[in-house]
């Protein structure tokens, strides 16, 4: 996609992508649990300290964010969050062609959770070939082959 960048997120970068998952994302989780942001900002603090995490940015702008993490045969998405302004525009499909073009590369599956109640990211996820493989009480995990 002309104009998409990803580079790996600093500690400088911090509280753009607290901002950007609040942004993206308190909705779902007020529904479920309530958003508490001292609660959601140690979760935050923990995650950015240990996943590999990168910045997405479009003509410039910084926009989002996403981590990965790979095993020998799967190669997880363990987040990806575009602001609300920027989603609807092909930015995160993407960035997740991106990623499952790695994984085909290396013959391994994509795996990822999203929660039930954003049924916009499952039918994304759907569009893109995942398949619902497993569910717990508010998630459906999701998997797409290699090709």
């Amino acid at each position: 996609m002309e104009g998409l960048r990803i580079c790996e997120a600093g500690a400088i970068d911090s509280d753009f992508v607290f901002a950007v998952k609040k942004a993206a994302f308190r909705e779902y989780v007020e529904q479920i649990w309530g958003w508490d942001d001292t609660y959601q900002k140690e979760l935050h603090d923990r995650r950015f300290a240990s996943q590999d995490l990168r910045i997405i940015q479009f003509n410039g702008t910084d926009v989002g964010f996403l981590s990965t993490s790979s095993t020998p045969d799967t190669l997880k998405v363990d987040q990806i969050y575009i602001l609300p302004e920027y989603q609807g525009r092909g930015i995160g499909a993407a960035c997740m062609r991106d990623i499952i073009d790695d994984a085909n590369r290396e013959q391994k599956s994509v795996t990822l959770q999203v929660l039930k109640i954003n049924t916009r990211a499952t039918a994304f996820y759907q569009r893109l070939g995942f398949a619902i493989v497993d569910e717990n009480s508010t998630h459906f995990q999701m998997k797409r082959l290699p090709q």
